[in-house]
């Protein structure tokens, strides 16, 4: 990599740490660097994860972005993303859990299902081996937002942008350590209802996740493999796994509430303020 290509990944990774939580926007690099791509934008990943660690946030995850199919035109997107997590952006789902939109740019609420790995898995292996790895899966909510004006970017632009990642609130931990074969057929299988204070509701399942958030881990473990330079993944780490439904907007005032058909997952409910 030359000092020219090594700056601006400098560049743009100080860009986005100064715009965490100040509910800026920006224009997306791909609009004024014509040679912004998925290589490069990893790279700022990689860099900004080092910045965050340096300000005293630790990494203890992975989000995949964009697993729902049925959203890539709107986004004008044709695959998945993913980027990190830390621990001051993952919490649990208290009963009554709320969540501020004010930094938060175009904030819009996606329910997810969230997988925790007992050991890391590699490159090359098979859904059934992945689920091996496999030891708690939960229910939860991921905040999702857009530094980009009206959610027009490239996939290049989400991934650097976090991955275009909020928060994560974690509904309770199942064990699928005895019945790993009836959480195979679930996960793809099972349906969810989103529903809001607002009347609004969206309707989605396991399927709509690549397939299966098997499916959509294993995506995450090839994408880290092709783009090197990333940390590879851990036994201890948690990976949501993307939305089930359409991500549907964040409005302060307004309550989100889920209930899960064909799965033991519990559904879950929160505020926005």
């Amino acid at each position: 990599m030359n000092g020219e290509k090594r700056e601006r990944i400098e560049t743009i990774a100080a860009e986005l740490l100064s715009l965490l939580g100040t509910n800026r926007q920006v224009a997306p690099f791909s609009s004024y660097l014509d040679d912004f791509d998925l290589a490069e934008a990893y790279k700022v990943v990689a860099r900004l994860r080092e910045l965050r660690i340096a300000r005293g946030e630790k990494p203890i995850g992975r989000k995949i972005g964009f697993t729902n199919r049925s959203v890539w035109k709107g986004y004008s997107i044709s695959g998945p993303i993913w980027n990190y997590m830390f621990d001051t952006t993952v919490a649990d789902l208290q009963p009554d859990a709320s969540f501020a939109v004010a930094q938060f740019p175009e904030l819009r609420i996606e329910p997810e299902i969230v997988l925790h790995l007992a050991k890391a898995p590699r490159a090359g292996m098979k859904e059934e081996e992945l689920l091996g790895c496999i030891d708690l899966v939960a229910h939860g909510f991921e905040m999702v937002h857009s530094i980009f004006p009206r959610w027009e970017f490239a996939a290049a632009d989400a991934a650097a942008a976090y991955g275009v990642h909020s928060g994560l609130l974690l509904g309770p931990w199942h064990s699928v350590i005895q019945n790993r074969g009836d959480w195979a057929l679930t996960l793809p299988s099972f349906r969810i209802e989103l529903s809001g204070s607002n009347g609004a509701t969206r309707e989605g399942g396991g399927v709509n996740v690549l397939g299966s958030p098997l499916t959509a881990l294993r995506f995450l473990v090839e994408e880290i493999a092709r783009f090197p330079g990333n940390e590879p993944l851990r036994a201890g780490e948690i990976i949501t796994t993307g939305t089930l439904t359409e991500a549907m907007p964040a409005i302060a005032g307004e309550r989100w509430r889920t209930a899960l058909n064909g799965i033991e997952l519990e559904g879950a409910g929160l505020a926005f303020r």
